[in-house]
């Protein structure tokens, strides 16, 4: 696959009753990470460190416009509670496209009135499921 940029990707969360919405339409920021934590084991004859590969981790920090609708992201987020699929396909969901999906926790969902009138969320999502992270394709 060819360097792309994020135009078309696609977007996913779980509501509370564990049903896949697709709130593509609602975000217009998107952080992943998909981090590995690294253990300090180094001892005291060595001049550098000296790590060993810890547990994996995940998370995507989200953001958009605020939607009431029905099956949008507000529906989405305004529930925290219960385990959601995340899932996000870069370029779309669509066959061949780079895709992320993990188990998460909502662990915030702020919601903002800008002095101009905007009305913008923001939502956390972090890994639960203890499954590592891993990209695949569509």
């Amino acid at each position: 696959m060819a360097k792309q940029s994020g135009l078309g990707d696609y977007f996913a969360v779980d509501n509370s009753a564990g049903a896949l919405k697709d709130i593509s339409n609602d975000v217009t920021n998107l952080g992943v990470n998909v981090g590995q934590n690294l253990i300090d084991i180094t001892g005291l004859d060595k001049s550098a460190m000296e790590r060993l590969i810890g547990l994996a981790d995940g998370s995507f920090a989200v953001s958009g416009v605020f939607n009431a609708a029905s099956n949008q992201a507000h529906s989405v987020f305004s529930t925290r509670t219960g385990t959601r699929t995340v899932t996000y396909a870069i370029g779309g969901n669509t066959g061949g496209n780079p895709v992320l999906s993990m188990e998460c926790l909502v662990d915030s969902y702020n919601i903002t009135r800008g002095n101009d009138g905007t009305l913008t969320w923001t939502a956390g999502l972090q890994l639960q499921s203890g499954t590592s992270p891993s990209w695949t394709t569509v």
